[in-house]
């Protein structure tokens, strides 16, 4: 008996038994991956036009804008292209919020050595972003904070004050760019606090979960438990023995008395038992 279907088996047909689970490897030169390289490479190629020719000539900054453009847009469709189409690697898991952080830092940073932007403003923007990473390594064996819609729309409006102060822009378009600002900045404090909450309550979480299991441990199967040790268990033994050794005796000698109280010690041990 083999199991085998004779019908396969006179084809010389046999069936293979299915793969319990298969492993999908993704390669590193993966769409996504690629773009975020490619936001990597753009980070020094945006610093140079920015400082270009002095860093104010308009025709630098628009070359500069449109770098600093490209990456953000990279910045939104790799992360999206990774997990739709599982092409998540440990290069990307790495990479990406370095990339990040590196083209909106590099921007913020020139434009406040220009003279374009406070320096206060990049404080505060590195400042919450840095505080946010090192938070999420502060969590990470706890859980992951999803991504929620005030921190999309941070980036979003980080993005769009930035780019509207590397333009070299003028009249009530520069003035309307400072209002972005704030609100960008307003954003990136709220929604840095509400991070710092959501990570306190997550790891608040984490310790009491790792409490309750460790309180929960086998810790009554010991040896030291009531009524279950080899002591208590000899102990009882002995004292059955014992009981029944003098029955024993009693009925032999004649004695009923002794007889009938030892067998009533008997009946009140397994009373108590």
């Amino acid at each position: 008996m083999t199991g085998v279907p004779a019908s396969a088996a006179r084809r010389g047909t046999v069936p293979k038994p299915a793969a319990a689970s298969t492993v999908r490897h993704v390669s590193l030169w993966n769409i996504a991956n690629i773009l975020t390289m490619v936001r990597l490479l753009l980070v020094p190629g945006f610093v140079l036009l920015m400082v270009a020719n002095g860093g104010h000539d308009p025709a630098w900054r628009s070359f500069a804008w449109a770098a600093f453009t490209i990456a953000m847009i990279t910045d939104l469709f790799d992360g999206e292209l990774a997990r739709r189409y599982n092409l998540v690697t440990d290069f990307g898991k790495i990479a990406d919020p370095i990339a990040d952080k590196a083209i909106m830092g590099a921007a913020l940073i020139c434009l406040s050595a220009l003279s374009d932007l406070p320096w206060w403003v990049t404080g505060v923007i590195l400042f919450r972003e840095l505080g946010i990473t090192l938070m999420r390594f502060w969590v990470i064996r706890h859980g992951v904070i999803p991504a929620s819609r005030g921190g999309k729309m941070k980036t979003l409006a980080q993005g769009v004050a930035v780019g509207m102060y590397v333009l070299a822009l003028t009249g009530p378009l520069a003035t309307a760019r400072w209002w972005v600002m704030g609100v960008a900045v307003v954003l990136t404090v709220v929604t840095g606090l509400d991070y710092v909450r959501q990570a306190v309550v997550l790891r608040r979480a984490g310790l009491a979960a790792e409490a309750a299991g460790s309180a929960s441990s086998p810790a009554g199967s010991g040896p030291s438990s009531a009524g279950s040790g080899p002591e208590d268990g000899g102990d009882a033994a002995h004292g059955e023995s014992a009981a029944g050794a003098d029955a024993e005796q009693g009925r032999s000698s004649g004695n009923p008395g002794k007889a009938r109280s030892a067998g009533s010690e008997e009946d009140a041990g397994g009373e108590r038992s």
